[in-house]
């Protein structure tokens, strides 16, 4: 069917930018709110919104006027009769959606499809609230929506034959590039996402690596946009816990109950940016430490030679004290500590890429030795992120878990590769797919981490999926596309 005339309900910033995409490309907006306080919120978003882009050059004044003269604002559901797709944006509670949907049902013509943008919530139980289950959908926006280039449609069992499809076009009308998926919680991305950032809490948590390190590593280590803690504070926690519950009570998996951590800011009211505060206080800073003055190192294992000749050009001279720095390859830290002398002078180096060095301290390491090691590593042009002796440090600890669920997503038959990878570029602003950076680290590398991880932890979820152990044991280096 041709869609000219859209509803939008709910003009909180998810909606508005909804709004704003329909009315950029041309269709006539209906925007609802439930009064006229919530109207005029919805109207200073989208003004505001398209008043940055004139201000960046990328609207003219008389393109902002044309986008903002093509959305009617009305708190009268009434007013969507005539709409050909409505979507909403109104808080993630099933009951809500549900209540809004029965109604949409009753107002609407029969040929209108209606669209929820929920994140995680069940659509086939909200597309059985209508007398038209075969023409309700997923429609998945990201935030915020004028920018971000993703959609996720998602379809039910009796979705009807040819809605997706029609769907899939107008996003791509739009300006989008859809992605079809069933209806699982978390759909594709916020399914690999969230436990993520879900695992970053529970490692900070656990005291493993501190708030700062863990985003610098993340950030400066892998090549992320955002490090897990600044994105939860963007996303919302209290969605995030959302999103996680919802998750838990699809799979039973242990690792997808929400952080402890989590479940006390938001009970606390610290929901990150929309409330001012969450994990950071106002806008996340980088570390700025103190750089060592002099210091002598002993560097040994795998990576030593690139190590020392980093701090050698930095001008420090290798001595053996007062820290032994060590680059583990196969056991943790503490075993190597054990055999020498003084272990408290041991501290375990993981480099990550060219920016980021993790430093383990074991049980036995002294503070002195920590400190020392710590200002080598900024010295030689490093961001220090200290972390326990933990099977995986910080980067590989959040980094194989998420790359093993998109394995174990593919494997199951839910999305393709290709499709998995463009998810998570598109709708994270990820580097690279997850399938793209198994075969840039190497499948072989990937599982041995990951069985590092079960070894230690004995979670389920961290053994390798059974096909990326098949890959590695037949001597393949990358996935086969179908």
């Amino acid at each position: 069917m041709a869609f000219e005339r859209v509803g939008v309900v709910g003009l909180g910033t998810m909606g508005a930018g909804i709004a704003e995409v329909f009315a950029r490309a041309g269709l006539r907006v209906i925007g609802v709110e439930a009064d006229a306080e919530a109207l005029a919120r919805g109207r200073g978003h989208l003004e505001r919104s398209t008043a940055r882009a004139v201000d960046k050059g990328r609207l003219t004044r008389e393109r902002q006027a044309e986008i903002l003269g093509r959305v009617t604002l009305t708190t009268s559901r009434a007013d969507l009769r005539d709409a050909d797709l409505v979507i909403e944006a109104i808080p993630e509670v099933l009951r809500y959606k549900v209540s809004l949907f029965e109604e949409l049902d009753r107002i609407c013509k029969p040929e209108t499809v209606l669209a929820t943008n929920t994140s995680s919530l069940s659509i086939t139980a909200i597309a059985a609230a209508t007398g038209r289950p075969g023409r309700v959908v997923g429609m998945h926006f990201f935030n915020p929506a004028p920018v971000m280039k993703l959609v996720e449609v998602v379809g039910t069992v009796v979705t009807a034959p040819g809605v997706l499809q029609e769907i899939s076009e107008l996003a791509g009308r739009l300006g989008k590039t859809a992605v079809a998926v069933g209806d699982r919680a978390g759909f594709v991305v916020n399914r690999l996402l969230l436990p993520y950032l879900n695992h970053a809490a529970v490692l900070a948590d656990q005291g493993v690596a501190g708030r700062d390190g863990i985003d610098a590593a993340m950030r400066l280590g892998v090549g992320l946009p955002m490090g897990p803690f600044a994105l939860l504070d963007l996303i919302g926690l209290d969605t995030a816990y959302e999103v996680m519950g919802v998750l838990f009570d699809e799979t039973r998996d242990r690792r997808h109950a929400p952080a402890p951590l989590l479940r006390e800011l938001v009970t606390a009211g610290l929901l990150g940016r929309k409330s001012g505060r969450g994990f950071y206080d106002g806008e996340p800073r980088e570390e700025q430490g103190p750089r060592a003055e002099s210091a002598t190192f002993d560097v040994v294992g795998p990576g030593a030679e690139e190590l020392t000749d980093r701090l050698l050009a930095a001008g420090f001279k290798p001595s053996g004290d007062p820290a032994v720095v060590l680059r583990p390859a196969d056991r943790p830290v503490i075993e190597h500590a054990v055999r020498l002398q003084d272990p408290s002078t041991m501290v375990g180096v993981h480099l990550v890429g060219d920016r980021v060095a993790e430093l383990a301290a074991t049980a036995l390491t002294s503070d002195a030795a920590a400190r020392a090691a710590r200002d080598l590593m900024r010295v030689a042009g490093l961001t220090p992120v200290p972390c326990k002796d933990r099977a995986g440090f910080v980067v590989d600890a959040l980094l194989y878990p998420y790359l093993n669920d998109a394995v174990r997503m593919y494997e199951s038959g839910y999305a393709s590769i290709d499709d998995i990878d463009v998810a998570m570029r598109l709708g994270c602003g990820y580097p690279s797919g997850p399938f793209e950076m198994l075969e840039s680290l190497g499948l072989a590398r990937v599982r041995e981490g990951l069985r590092a991880l079960y070894a230690e932890h004995r979670e389920p979820s961290y053994a390798p999926v059974p096909l990326l152990d098949q890959l590695v044991t037949a001597g393949v280096s990358g996935f086969p596309r179908r």
